[in-house]
């Protein structure tokens, strides 16, 4: 329970149908294996005391009488436990029967939950047996104890108020208006669902999409137990689908037809994050009654995947899908944009680097969607002082493949007037040096499109934006910005699945070769002819920045926080000076370089995180970064 993160479980035990002694011995070891993984919430399966499937069993006394044993059992077994468990069970007050979710802390019964949607549909018959469950909470007698009842019932953590739990039985999730809204808009950032859910062809695919996208709306984690083991197969089949899931990913699964126990850690912190930024979300319409717990608080290493790429999807599949998708949209924002305009001229700067070559992949969709010829477009190799044959080559067999319109305007003599002109020595190799050969770049390059009758396409990405890795009134401006807001990392993988799938060999292999060049300004002379100026040498990795602005801008996470995810993430490839120095360079360039981009060019939203001064990102340019020093 440290930034945030609380352990978790969902667990099924083998059963014996109506052997509810038996049943709370298979529930107590899966208490003892949650405890032992240092999880603090244990959520277990619908009517797990007695067997989900005891059906009219359930109304006979020696089954209820049993049942209360069992949780008289495990109320006590729980005694010197620092774990929360819901177990389920039926439980008879004042001449009804009722579906329930009791939960158990520290030797005590904290609150029970009915559950209020009873199916009487296909194979269920629960209103046969059942009330459903009032919203109201009362006191009730269980066990010789005074204890809340009731659906409006949220329990919360005193050393973690994020931690505040709310409960769903089964067909609650399922119905249209659950009651999983109400409690989440009262407070609840986790979601405990003790559930007995029958397996059938495809209902496992149905199951986790419903588990996950009510994470989702819900902006909450969503722990969903389910019966398995034991439950009679008379009619049915029950599988122990367990699953964990936080706001739209799943976290973690169980293998179906197993028993056992599965954990996770939950962000707490993050949920409340997403509350806030979404204003949205609204408040609670009815009161709500709050059961308080104590949890002791340890650290924890995480368990869950801390993805080092939060930008890029993992699998392959989704990887090639999100490249359409944005390539689309970049395109889609382009076309538009020139067609607003009635513009049917471009003009690209190309390098031979990662960025220009997006970006003019990017304007040859954007001609295509408006039906435009790609000699519309001029593209500009203009090299100087830095620039090296590999990138000068690059630059022209890309642009002549895309059959462009291409052209070469060396700056060098320009440069040098300048420097004469300001009094630059041209030996200094310092920031003037360097930021002369940008402008006069963007000079070059918008003057040209004003002769074209076209626009100036933007080339600049979303991480060297975040990190004012860009020339003032140089490349940091354009007409129209295409990759304002795509990630360093992204851009790579973007390249990479256009290299993919082209059928023009030549433009393949120059666009291998692209992804194979450092990634450079080429501001700086080479040496021997190779590159000698290497961004990631001076700014630090992309990866680690890409990482730090999701964690930052996204999740809403301290520092402190992010160096601890980044180790996690990065483990094996950066050590903590490494990710500390950087991290500390990134919160550093963050503050001081907003006056950049609150004068930024337009530019597509293409994914969660932005930094347009009209969009995602209202930032004074004099605001300081004192609060996101790390201390050490």
């Amino acid at each position: 329970m440290k930034d945030g993160f609380v352990r978790v479980a969902v667990g099924t035990p083998s059963i014996r149908v109506a052997d509810c002694l038996g049943n709370a011995e298979a529930m107590m070891e899966l208490m003892r294996q949650a405890e032992e993984k240092k999880a603090k919430l244990l959520v277990l399966p619908e009517l797990s005391v007695t067997g989900y499937t005891a059906s009219d069993l359930l109304l006979s006394r020696p089954l209820l009488q049993g049942a209360l044993e069992a949780l008289e059992k495990m109320r006590a077994y729980s005694a010197h436990m620092d774990l929360l468990t819901c177990v389920g069970a039926p439980l008879a007050f004042e001449g009804r029967l009722y579906n329930c979710a009791i939960y158990l802390k520290g030797g005590e019964i904290l609150a029970i939950v009915p559950k209020r949607n009873l199916p009487n549909y296909s194979v269920y018959y629960e209103m046969r047996h059942f009330t459903p469950g009032p919203d109201e909470v009362r006191m009730v007698e269980l066990l010789g104890r005074s204890v809340p009842f009731g659906g409006n019932l949220l329990l919360r953590c005193r050393q973690m108020p994020e931690m505040t739990i709310g409960t769903e039985i089964c067909e609650d999730l399922w119905v249209p208006d659950s009651p999983g809204v109400a409690l989440a808009v009262a407070g609840a950032t986790i979601i405990a669902n003790p559930s007995a859910s029958d397996e059938s062809v495809g209902k496992a695919d149905y199951r986790r999409m419903l588990v996950t996208s009510q994470s989702a709306k819900l902006l909450c984690a969503y722990l969903y137990a389910d019966a398995g083991a034991g439950e009679s197969s008379t009619d049915l089949v029950f599988a122990g689908h367990n699953l964990i899931a936080e706001n739209g990913v799943l976290l973690a699964q169980s293998k179906r037809y197993e028993t056992g126990i599965v954990c996770s850690e939950i962000d707490v912190e993050f949920l409340d994050h997403e509350r806030r930024r979404m204003n949205t979300f609204g408040k609670a319409g009815r009161p709500f009654y709050t059961v308080e717990f104590d949890l002791h608080q340890e650290d924890l290493s995480l368990t869950r995947l801390i993805d080092p790429m939060p930008f890029v999807p993992s699998d392959a599949a989704r990887r090639e899908a999100r490249c359409e998708e944005i390539l689309d949209i970049q395109a889609h924002a382009l076309a538009t944009r020139l067609t607003h305009i009635h513009c049917g001229r471009a003009a690209v700067a190309v390098s031979g680097g990662l960025d220009s070559t997006l970006a003019l992949l990017v304007t040859a969709r954007a001609f295509d969607l408006c039906g435009l010829d790609h000699k519309g477009i001029t593209t500009i190799t203009m090299p100087c002082f830095g620039t090296t044959a590999r990138t000068r080559s690059n630059a022209q067999i890309i642009s002549e493949r895309l059959g462009t319109e291409f052209m070469e305007i060396p700056i060098g003599a320009a440069v040098n007037q300048h420097f004469k002109d300001i009094g630059v020595s041209p030996e200094a190799r310092d920031v003037t040096y360097e930021n002369c050969q940008a402008r006069e770049r963007t000079q070059v390059l918008m003057d040209l499109s004003n002769k074209l009758g076209g626009i100036a396409i933007g080339t600049g990405d979303l991480s060297e934006l975040a990190l004012g890795w860009a020339t003032y009134n140089g490349d940091h401006m354009s007409m129209y910005a295409v990759n304002a807001s795509v990630p360093k990392t992204l851009v790579r993988y973007l390249v990479k699945y256009e290299a993919d799938r082209t059928e023009d060999r030549e433009l393949a292999a120059a666009l291998e070769d692209i992804l194979a060049t450092p990634v450079s300004p080429e501001l700086l002379p080479p040496v021997d002819g190779e590159i000698a100026q290497k961004t990631e040498d001076l700014v630090g990795p992309y990866e680690l920045h890409d990482f730090f602005l999701y964690y930052i801008l996204r999740r809403g996470c301290t520092p402190e926080k992010v160096r601890r995810l980044a180790l996690a993430a990065f483990r094996g490839r950066y050590d903590e000076k490494t990710v500390t120095y950087w991290l500390k360079t990134f919160c550093r360039r963050f503050f001081n370089q907003q006056f950049k981009r609150s004068c930024m060019p337009d530019g597509p939203k293409v994914g969660s995180v932005a930094l347009s001064p009209r969009g995602d990102l209202r930032m004074p340019s004099d605001a300081v970064s004192v609060l996101w020093n790390l201390n050490n």
